[in-house]
């Protein structure tokens, strides 16, 4: 059986736990905000490393990405990526400053950075919170990193250890709704466990067929 073979079962644990972690963070998020906010998982899919990068645009799609290292009993890599024009929206909406660009010069600023990695940081937070509550593995993530880089370039340093042991990562789709918005922004939060990681994270969810 293949590991991306995920039976309907195994499917529906990894999606509540992406629902509770979106719940979560949609709440977090509405009280930084003062406004109501509204996030959904479309869809959870355990897929393969030329999948994930497809589903971003290529090795050479420019993207926005906080990684995180997760810290505690199971160590790993979460990366929470968005497209260029996705981050420059959620930077505008959450500031109120229209017409922000990534493309400044010189750079994102120092504020526009703060307020990804928070957003990053609530979200995360939330999705391993509800991760370590369904395993009972302790897992914490670290301060966030910002890079604004090709995707390629940003997520092979995360993917080479973990190729040795394993070739597929769980990606969650991420919709996030502010309440006078329309549009959104549709983000993907990657979670990438250390070769020592993987085979306890995934027995505790019952996806043990992947060997």
């Amino acid at each position: 059986m293949e590991f991306t073979d995920l039976t309907s079962m195994q499917r529906d644990v990894l999606r509540e736990i992406g629902n509770i972690g979106a719940g979560n963070a949609a709440t977090s998020m509405s009280k930084l905000l003062n406004k109501k906010v509204d996030m959904q998982v479309p869809s959870v899919n355990v897929v393969s490393y030329d999948e994930m990068m497809d589903m971003i645009g290529g090795p050479e799609e420019l993207i926005v990405a906080v990684l995180f290292r997760i810290q505690g009993e199971t160590p790993g890599t979460v990366y929470f990526i968005l497209t260029i024009e996705e981050a420059e929206y959620l930077v505008s909406h959450m500031t109120g400053e229209s017409g922000f660009t990534l493309s400044q010069q010189g750079g994102p600023s120092e504020y526009s950075t703060s307020v990804l990695q928070e957003v990053a940081n609530i979200l995360t937070g939330s999705y391993l919170s509800a991760l370590s509550d369904f395993t009972n593995i302790n897992m914490q993530p670290s301060v966030p990193y910002l890079s604004i880089d090709m995707a390629g370039a940003i997520l092979t340093a995360g993917i080479l250890e973990l190729s040795q042991v394993t070739d597929h990562a769980i990606i969650i789709d991420t919709k996030i709704n502010g309440e006078d918005s329309q549009n959104g922004v549709h983000g993907n939060f990657l979670l990438l466990p250390d070769p020592e990681s993987f085979t306890k994270i995934y027995s505790a969810l019952g996806i043990n067929d992947h060997e």
